[in-house]
C-alpha cells in the first residue's frame, strides 16, 4: 500500500467505528460522496487490502516488450551514443527514434532505460540563481540577438559562428551561419528577418563593436555619440538598439544558443552537411522551422507589433555600408583602391570639396550620392595622373640702385640734369 491508500484506510476505520460519517469522510479524502460510498463498500468487505488498485504489482497494459526495448537501446548506442556532450539526450533520441525508425517511446521511458544502461547520466550544475525576466506582451515589441561560435560541423568542416534571433514575447527563433559576427552577417540575419516577419520595434544586443561603437577622448568631449554601420542600418527602419550589460540579460537567445549546440550539430551530423551553405539551407527549410514549431509559444497580446515594410522601399539602400568622402578638383572620388570619376552631366550640381556619401551593398556594387541624390559615375580602370606642371619662369635680379643714382633723383623731387 501506498501513503494514500493507507491514510484512507485511517479514515475509513473510523468510519467503520461510527467516529465520522462518510460525508465526513469524503470531505477529509477530498472526494466525492458516491467515490467514498464506494471506497468504504471495499474497505468494510475486504479490509485494508480492497483498497489497493487492481492492477498493483501487474505489468502494465501499455508497457513495451523486452525485445522492442532491447531493439531501442541497440539503435540509441549505435546511431546516438557517444561520449558526454557528443551523445544524443533522451528527448532528443526519441524523436529521431520515431521520425527515422519507426519506433514510439516516450522520452520519460527512454530516459530510464538509458539510465540502466549506462548511455545516459544525470548532469546536473548548480548557477547563480537570477530572476527570469517577464517575456514581452507582443510579437515583435523585442528581438534578441546574439552569435554563437562552435564547430557546427564536427570534424567535417571548420568552426562557424551561427546568428541567432529570438523573439522575447514568442521564443520564435531565426538564424544563419557566417564564417564571423561581422556587420555584414549580422545584416544578413536582420534582413531575413525582415523579409520573412517585418520590422522589429527594438533589438536587444550584447557590446561588440558590430553594434555599438565606443566613443573616443575627443568624441566624448564633444558630446559626439558614434553610430557604428549596423546601428545606422537599424535606424533608417527605425528598429532601437538596446544594450545588455551582461549574457544573463539576454538569457532566451543564450538558451536557444544551449539547444543548438546539442541539438542542431547532431542533427547537422546524421544529416552530414559537411559545408556552411547547406547549413543555412537545412536551417531555413527544416530545422527552424521544426523548431519554432516545437519551442515557440503565443504571446501574452495578439496584437503584431512588427512594422510592415513601405512598399517603395529597397532594402539595398538599407542593408549597405556608408562612408562620406571629398570630391577632388578632377572630379575623381578615392574609395580604398578604386578611383570613382563623376560624370559631367548632372542634375545635382557638383563642386570639387563636396561630401559625397558612398554606399557599398552586399555584391560589392557602389551608390554616390550628394544632398540625397544619386550621381552619375564610371570607374577609372587606374589611379589617375595629375597633370605636368608648368616650367617656371625665369626671373632675372637686377642690383638695386644707390640712393644718389640720377634713376632716383626723379623720384625723390630733385632738380633733373
Amino acid at each position: 500500500m501506498n501513503e494514500k491508500e493507507i491514510r484512507r484506510a485511517g479514515v475509513l476505520s473510523r468510519v467503520k467505528a461510527e467516529d465520522l460519517t462518510q460525508v465526513e469522510a469524503a470531505e477529509m479524502l477530498g472526494l466525492c460522496y458516491r467515490q467514498t460510498r464506494r471506497l468504504y463498500r471495499r474497505f468494510f468487505d475486504l479490509g485494508a487490502d480492497g483498497l489497493v488498485h487492481g492492477n498493483a504489482g501487474r505489468r502494465s497494459n501499455h508497457s513495451k516488450t523486452a525485445k522492442f526495448r532491447e531493439r531501442v537501446l541497440e539503435l540509441v548506442k549505435k546511431h546516438y551514443g557517444g561520449e558526454v556532450g557528443e551523445r544524443f539526450g533522451p528527448t532528443l533520441a526519441a524523436e529521431h527514434l520515431a521520425e527515422d525508425h519507426g519506433m514510439e517511446v516516450d522520452a520519460e521511458t527512454l530516459r530510464r532505460w538509458m539510465l540502466e544502461a549506462d548511455l545516459w547520466t544525470r548532469e546536473r550544475k548548480r548557477k547563480v540563481y537570477r530572476q527570469r525576466r517577464l517575456r514581452r506582451a507582443h510579437f515583435g515589441e523585442l528581438v534578441q540577438m546574439d552569435g554563437s561560435f562552435e564547430n557546427w560541423l564536427e570534424a567535417r568542416g571548420h568552426r562557424g559562428c551561427l546568428l541567432n534571433m529570438v523573439d522575447d514575447a514568442t521564443s520564435t527563433s531565426l538564424g544563419t551561419f557566417a564564417e564571423e559576427e561581422t556587420t555584414w552577417g549580422v545584416a544578413d540575419t536582420l534582413q531575413a528577418w525582415v523579409e520573412k516577419y517585418g520590422v522589429p520595434q527594438a533589438l536587444y544586443v550584447d557590446w561588440k563593436t558590430v553594434y555599438h561603437h565606443q566613443p573616443t577622448a575627443r568624441q566624448k568631449q564633444e558630446g559626439i555619440v558614434p553610430i557604428s554601420q549596423f546601428g545606422r542600418m537599424c535606424a533608417k527602419l527605425g528598429i532601437e538598439l538596446i544594450g545588455a550589460n551582461s549574457p544573463q540579460a539576454k538569457g532566451r537567445v543564450e538558451r536557444g544558443h544551449g539547444t543548438h549546440q546539442d541539438r542542431l550539430s547532431k542533427k547537422m551530423r546524421l544529416k552530414r552537411i559537411a559545408t556552411y551553405e547547406a547549413a543555412n539551407r537545412f536551417l531555413a527549410d527544416s530545422y527552424l522551422p521544426q523548431h519554432n514549431a516545437k519551442y515557440a509559444v503565443e504571446p501574452r497580446e495578439k496584437a503584431d507589433f512588427h512594422e510592415k515594410l513601405p512598399p517603395r522601399l529597397d532594402l539595398n539602400q538599407v542593408f549597405c555600408l556608408e562612408h562620406e568622402r571629398k570630391v577632388g578638383n578632377d572630379w575623381v572620388v578615392q574609395y580604398g583602391s578604386r578611383w570613382l570619376q563623376i560624370e559631367a552631366q548632372q542634375q545635382t550640381p557638383v563642386s570639387a570639396g563636396n561630401t559625397v556619401v558612398i554606399r557599398e551593398h552586399r555584391d560589392r556594387s557602389l551608390t554616390l550620392l550628394l544632398h540625397s541624390k544619386v550621381l552619375k559615375w564610371h570607374e577609372l580602370s587606374e589611379r589617375p595622373k595629375k597633370l605636368a606642371a608648368l616650367p617656371r619662369r625665369r626671373v632675372v635680379m637686377r642690383p638695386k640702385p644707390a640712393p644718389q643714382h640720377p634713376w632716383r633723383r626723379s623720384i625723390q623731387g630733385g632738380p633733373k640734369r
